[in-house]
């Protein structure tokens, strides 16, 4: 019997990794890689092979693991599984925390308080097999299940080869998956492989409440952080039309851009969510009676099509506009206060700029060994996270060149994610279709096909949809890239190879009641899977 075939099997093996709180920065991250390692290295194959299985540093810290099964030399066909085995933190686990990582007792203890779950839960614990803790479905059961397909590919499953890639850091920055692109490209020329698709095992996500739909997806969502540092005038809040509150600044833009639909994209019948702003808040380290003059606001910005300079120009128009909505109101409200003091000021403009400008504007007004100077202290000031970090190079050129204020200037920070979609290609159409007939007729399972994966995920770091050129308006509106940040946009262009998902049934990713419908995973997934895998090896006159 083989170690990882059935549904009791299986169980055990995920939450062995559960079992590892391998939350996104810990310790457990770390220390989760190692485990994976050893678990592969038990199996025949690989010890016959040893040097087929191997983690890779990011350079951070931390390590990817990659395992090869290649039966013969005159192969070269392949399928990558990616995985990630980082997961959020568990705090909202609230008096359940201490049990997050152990899913036997936890759900045990869900079955037992099941009259003080949420009513949907109890639905779901009344007339199903679900298995409840932090990463039962996000996504440690995506990797039990390319562990389980590496060990059939050991004992010949598949007319090719497999090639697992498991991952930390997808749910902050994909430093994983960034880091894995350039590597997977020298094992393809060290082993002889050619990409035939990357296959993700992320859980359905859910388009509504309720919804109990089935899908499958040939793409990934992209997304970017765009974010405002609003500079304004300082004065004494005695005498506030002396100057610009940069927290009125802030609000004025937040108030324009939150679940603004104007940037919504729509594709078939798939739509983006609209930006929601992810951080508001001013740039003052101390309480004075002075006003806060600095403040920033950031969003996310989920993308399919839109090309970077479209997205530029229309993020800075909505800025134009509260650029002037801010002006009119100052003016509006002095005006009225005017009757009280004749002295009222109320002439100001507010200007509108890309961080390219003001970078621009800066070095030609101090010199690069300024700017330099300026980074580097920046850096000196301890480890931050990235978004901070560009908040605080931004705010400080703004500083620097405080003679353009009042002013608004247009940023991205890091992460990152490209739109990836390769619905039309010929092997994920064929595909595809095949699974959708074969998870009907074999077990009654409809699977409905999506364009785009909308819980982002590391496939968006599978190839380019546009050409490096159109990058350019994020790369240079990005004060952390290459100096900090990069996607291996070259490596991309390079690495293009079409995408697919098809992974479990799960409930409420990062909330205290996630969970997995244990059934789904590890009965009709557990035998779509190895069929999905053929297909994506199978020549075109194959089905």
């Amino acid at each position: 019997m083989k170690k990882w075939e059935t549904k009791e099997q299986l169980v055990n093996l995920l939450c062995d990794l559960v079992r590892i709180p391998s939350v996104t920065g810990s310790a457990g991250e770390v220390v989760l890689p190692g485990f994976v390692v050893q678990q592969l290295r038990s199996l025949p194959y690989f010890q016959a092979h040893p040097n087929h299985v191997e983690s890779h540093p990011t350079g951070d810290g931390r390590e990817f693991v990659t395992a090869l099964v290649k039966q013969r030399t005159d192969v070269s066909k392949t399928v990558i599984m990616v995985s990630h085995f980082d997961v959020v933190d568990a705090i909202d686990y609230g008096s359940w925390e201490s049990y997050a990582f152990d899913p036997y007792r936890l759900t045990s203890l869900f079955y037992t308080h099941r009259a003080d779950m949420p009513a949907a839960v109890q639905k779901d614990l009344s007339q199903g097999n679900w298995l409840f803790g932090r990463g039962t479905m996000d996504m440690k059961c995506g990797l039990a299940l390319h562990m389980a397909m590496i060990e059939q590919a050991c004992h010949g499953a598949f007319d090719g080869n497999l090639l697992l890639l498991t991952v930390p850091d997808e749910e902050v920055n994909s430093a994983g998956m960034r880091a894995a692109v350039p590597k997977l490209l020298e094992l393809a020329e060290r082993h002889g492989l050619t990409y035939q698709a990357v296959l993700n095992s992320e859980p359905m996500f859910t388009q509504y409440p309720g919804d109990e739909t089935n899908y499958i997806y040939t793409g990934s969502i992209g997304k970017v952080l765009p974010g405002f540092l609003c500079y304004g005038k300082e004065t004494h809040v005695g005498e506030p039309f002396a100057g610009l509150n940069a927290n009125f600044m802030a609000s004025r833009l937040t108030d324009a851009f939150e679940l603004n639909t104007d940037f919504c994209e729509v594709v078939g019948d798939e739509v983006t969510p609209p930006p929601t702003n992810l951080m508001q808040t001013d740039l003052k380290k101390e309480y004075s009676v002075q006003i806060p003059h600095r403040a920033v606001t950031m969003f996310n910005l989920f993308l399919y099509e839109k090309r970077m300079d479209e997205l530029v120009a229309q993020l800075l128009a909505h800025a134009e506009e509260v650029a002037a909505g801010i002006k009119e109101k100052v003016r509006q409200q002095a005006e009225r206060y005017r009757s009280f003091a004749p002295f009222t000021p109320n002439q100001f403009d507010v200007k509108v700029l890309t961080y390219e400008q003001l970078h621009a504007y800066a070095l030609q007004s101090h010199g690069q060994d300024r700017l330099e100077s300026i980074y580097q202290e920046v850096f000196r000031r301890g480890p931050r996270d990235d978004r901070q970090l560009t908040i605080e190079l931004v705010d400080e050129l703004a500083i620097l060149c405080k003679e353009l204020a009042p002013m608004i200037v247009l940023f991205f920070a890091p992460p990152y994610y490209p739109a990836v979609n390769t619905s039309k290609h010929p092997l994920i159409q064929r595909t595809v279709s095949h699974m959708i007939r074969i998870a009907e007729q074999t077990y009654g399972i409809k699977l409905e096909h999506q364009h785009y994966f909308g819980g982002i995920s590391d496939l968006s770091y599978v190839g380019l949809q546009n050409p490096l050129s159109t990058l350019q308006p994020l790369v240079t509106n990005m004060p952390l890239w290459e100096r900090g940040y990069v996607v291996p946009l070259t490596a991309l262009e390079q690495f293009d190879v079409p995408v697919l998902n098809l992974g479990p049934i799960g409930r409420d990713a990062h909330q205290w009641t996630e969970r997995l419908d244990v059934d789904f995973a590890f009965g009709p997934l557990m035998k779509l899977l190895p069929e999905c895998i053929q297909q994506l090896l199978a020549t075109e006159t194959e089905d």
